[in-house]
């Protein structure tokens, strides 16, 4: 009769091979956990970059308003509605 040899592990090579196991599911799982929060991330990014480019577009037209209802043009002809007098005297420019 012949005798079959069973190589089998040890503990210590049991408990390696465990080790590995266990870093090689947490790898993959910290990868995808991580790539998910990057990709909500770029999704909320993305989002307030919209929203900053609406409010520069409002911020712009009040601008232009702005500059509208403070011509010269629009300021004597207010003045003039109003029955009120321009006089250049009274003006002082103010230079920043």
């Amino acid at each position: 009769m012949k005798t079959i040899k069973v190589n089998r592990l040890s503990k210590g090579e049991k408990m390696l091979y465990s080790i590995g196991l266990f870093s090689i599911i947490a790898t993959l799982f910290i990868q995808v956990f991580c790539g998910a929060s990057i990709g909500n991330l770029n999704l909320s990014v993305e989002k307030l970059r919209g929203d900053i480019k609406i409010e520069e577009k409002k911020i712009e037209s009040l601008n232009m308003k702005v500059s509208e209802l403070t011509s010269f043009d629009n300021v004597k002809g207010v003045v003039k509605d109003m029955g009120l007098a321009y006089n250049n005297d009274n003006i002082i420019v103010i230079d920043e």
